[in-house]
């Protein structure tokens, strides 16, 4: 099986910390020349910094995924500065839901689809448009295991998830004579800042070594997954070896999702 790259750029949403970050570099270890896009500043020019530092080529961009200016800006200038948009990972999204669906407010529901429905949206609209352009590329979105089924207490973000897989598919259909594959990661719980600062662990009445043993007992291999394990999914995904795989959701969980 082949995991070598046809194109040089690489282009990843969220890439200031996570699962953004440790894919960034992943691209950038194979020798891409990588965009990192984020609101956040200071963590984008560190992934940068890391990139640089190991060798690699990276610029970054700040971009609000939510804002069309922001990814037209963003298509811009990765094109500007590297020629082209051969790979992207959209994987800027967010979780601050506090419990239940009955419980929820209209700014957490806002504000959890504008980032993790209309950015992945916006991002593709964009994507697709110059990758049609220059003759193909691939795309691959982030979901969540909790696209694929319940998520108690994380309905909006559930939702929001069950969103990107439609998209996802309905757009690899539409472009899979254009040259463009596009697929999803579907991770299980990782280990990340995300994680680590989560709701999970503000329960006064359990440890945090509890609760981390309890979430990674929800998994068949009794381990929550590492970003490196995502990014190496997404590599996969966007690699010559995945040539004949599009509208896909891979799911990245432990065996999760099989239970």
């Amino acid at each position: 099986m082949s995991t070598t790259f046809s194109g040089q750029v690489a282009l990843v949403t969220g890439g200031a910390a996570g699962i953004g970050r440790t894919t960034a570099a992943a691209f950038a270890r194979e020798g891409l020349n990588v965009v990192v896009a984020d609101m956040d500043k200071d963590g984008g020019e560190e992934t940068v910094a890391a990139i640089k530092a190991a060798g690699g080529n990276a610029i970054f961009v700040p971009c609000d995924v939510t804002k069309e200016s922001d990814v037209q800006w963003l298509i811009e200038t990765t094109c500007s500065t590297y020629g082209s948009v051969d790979y992207a990972f959209n994987n800027a999204g967010i979780d601050i839901e506090k419990g239940e669906l009955s419980k929820g407010t209209e700014d957490e529901f806002d504000s959890i689809m504008a980032v993790n429905v209309k950015g992945v949206w916006l991002c593709m609209k964009h994507q697709i448009t110059q990758m049609i352009t220059q003759g193909g590329g691939t795309i691959v979105n982030t979901s969540s295991i909790g696209g694929l089924g319940a998520a108690p207490n994380m309905s909006i973000y559930c939702a929001s998830k069950h969103a990107v897989i439609g998209l996802t598919k309905s757009a690899a259909v539409e472009n899979a004579r254009n040259g463009i594959r596009i697929n999803a990661v579907c991770p299980g719980v990782i280990d990340t800042n995300m994680f680590n600062r989560s709701r999970m662990f503000d329960r006064s009445e359990v440890s945090a070594s509890e609760t981390r043993a309890r979430v990674n007992a929800i998994h068949p291999m009794d381990r929550i997954g590492t970003a490196e394990e995502i990014s190496d999914a997404v590599l996969y995904l966007c690699s010559d070896g995945a040539s004949f795989i599009t509208g896909h959701t891979l799911s990245v969980d432990g065996g999760l999702n099989a239970k």
